[in-house]
């Protein structure tokens, strides 16, 4: 295996984290498994979910029709109301994950847009509120951000009806917290690099598991680059996993049909590693089959 170094790169990290994971074989009396599940109340074919991203080619409304081809959920980031009027009427399951506006309309209102236009959840990727080299709060797209309070946190989760997710958690101190708001889920991210020497997010999953049981949907984002991935991840714990590299090239040489079909190819490895294993279901999957090691 090749070593990547620990230079403080957290995408490097995490790739050498799920290289080092190991899968053992229960073939024995296996039986064909579903990776069907169930999202903030909604039910989808996979566990794979898309990556909150923005400002796409060709388009958002074609990214949506994609996951809805695949069965799967849609996380969105950034974008006006008009845009994600457009992704919702693909009939797509869509997350919208909202900046950290310093302006509170700002997030009032794409809060308001959500609901009035049937996304099934909502939330917030929270990390992104601060710069990457200091303590001040960030510009992201020309918009000023502001680092939330607990309490301001607390006044948006009651603000909508919508399932709340809060984007950016990578402890369990931050999941017991989101717990404690009332937040339905977290994702479990350290955005792209964005924060350096961040523990991998699937490390954290079975220490949080823990903590918080069944009170929150947690979804690991970030480095996942193949059903294989997933499938550590969702043995660890997750309920779901977020990809969104490996749908941005598929998307801009093929379309709606460039996504779906990355979505199903990524589902398809998780069912040839859930048969090898023999897990049933998403949910029945023993974390006994992954074996850290360190060579």
């Amino acid at each position: 295996m090749t070593e990547r170094p620990l230079s403080g790169d957290s995408i490097a990290i995490n790739r050498r984290y799920l290289d080092h994971l190991l899968v053992e074989s229960r073939i024995v009396g296996a039986v064909r498994p579903k990776t069907e599940c169930v999202l903030f109340g909604h039910s989808f074919t996979t566990p794979v979910t898309t990556g909150a991203l923005s400002h796409l080619q060709p388009d958002m409304k074609t990214f949506a029709e994609g996951a809805k081809k695949a069965g799967a959920a849609c996380f969105i980031g950034m974008g006006p109301c008009e845009e994600l009027e457009q992704v919702l009427q693909t009939g797509a399951k869509v997350i919208k994950i909202i900046k950290p506006y310093a302006d509170p309309e700002e997030i009032r209102s794409r809060l308001a847009c959500a609901e009035k236009n049937g996304a099934i959840a909502v939330g917030m990727d929270v990390e992104h509120s601060v710069n990457v080299r200091d303590d001040q709060d960030s510009f992201v797209a020309g918009y000023q951000m502001k680092l939330p309070a607990r309490e301001e946190l607390e006044q948006w989760i009651r603000s909508t009806k919508l399932p709340f997710v809060i984007k950016g958690a990578l402890s369990v101190r931050d999941a017991v917290t989101c717990a404690e708001m009332g937040c339905a889920g977290i994702i479990l991210s350290h955005h792209n690099g964005l924060m350096r020497w961040a523990v991998p997010p699937a490390m954290l999953v079975q220490d949080i598991r823990r903590a918080v049981g069944d009170r929150l949907t947690v979804i690991v984002d970030g480095g996942i680059e193949d059903g294989y991935d997933a499938f550590k991840a969702l043995a660890l714990g997750a309920d779901a996993v977020s990809i969104g590299r490996p749908l941005m090239e598929p998307l801009k040489e093929s379309g709606a049909r460039g996504v779906a079909e990355t979505i199903r190819a990524f589902t398809g490895e998780l069912k040839a590693m859930m048969l090898r294993t023999g897990s049933p279901d998403v949910k029945h999957i023993d974390p006994a089959v992954i074996h850290p090691v360190s060579w």
